[in-house]
């Protein structure tokens, strides 16, 4: 089993990277929240490794931190749910964001994420919730209510770009950078003009 990656970032684009590792070059998926945190290519890197292997695949899939990959590792335990829903599950809200969806048994926030259905939703929190400690549900509720004002404007934007038609992937993604170029100030609404102008 292959526990991590590390080596120089080749290639890269959203949910997919190739890693030279000593003159090999390993490709790995990446949900979107440790896609943002790779540095540029031909910088160092070093990533957390899922090694999926089944009769028709082998695929390697790669985290930023254990925390997304233990999430991955869980979700891959429900029935239904394969690694690609997996990694979209990742993509579409943080670690901390599905743990409080877990725990406060929010079905529609997760059924908001590409692929998954209510019912899905439903059986992630019938099947999650016994299995995130006392400890984490209440950490990752807690942070929730800590994060307040922003999550509700990084979920309202992304909101309003997925009703343009948008993915919910790709919306994350570019509020996640308007965000990064965002005064402290602004609003819903400037934030979905920054995403859509790209500044």
């Amino acid at each position: 089993m292959i526990a991590f990656v590390e080596g120089t970032l080749v290639e890269k684009s959203p949910t997919r990277i190739v890693v030279d590792v000593g003159g090999i070059g390993y490709e790995l998926l990446v949900p979107l929240s440790s896609y943002d945190s790779l540095p540029s290519p031909g910088s160092h890197c070093r990533l957390l490794t899922h090694d999926y292997v089944r009769e028709d695949m082998h695929v390697l899939f790669g985290f930023a931190t254990p925390a997304e990959r233990d999430l991955f590792a869980l979700l891959l335990g429900i029935s239904g749910i394969g690694p690609r829903l997996a990694l979209g599950a990742l993509s579409g809200l943080s670690v901390r964001e599905f743990k409080a969806a877990v725990a406060a048994g929010d079905v529609a926030r997760l059924s908001s994420i590409s692929g998954i259905g209510r019912k899905t939703a439903e059986r992630i929190v019938v099947e999650l919730r016994d299995r995130l400690s006392t400890g984490e549900a209440l950490e990752a509720v807690a942070g929730e209510k800590a994060a307040g004002e922003e999550d509700h404007r990084i979920r309202d934007a992304v909101t309003a770009l997925v009703s343009l038609g948008y993915r919910q992937a790709d919306s994350r993604r570019m509020v996640m950078q308007a965000l990064r170029q965002a005064d402290a100030g602004e609003n819903v609404e400037d934030i979905v003009r920054r995403a859509l102008t790209g500044r």
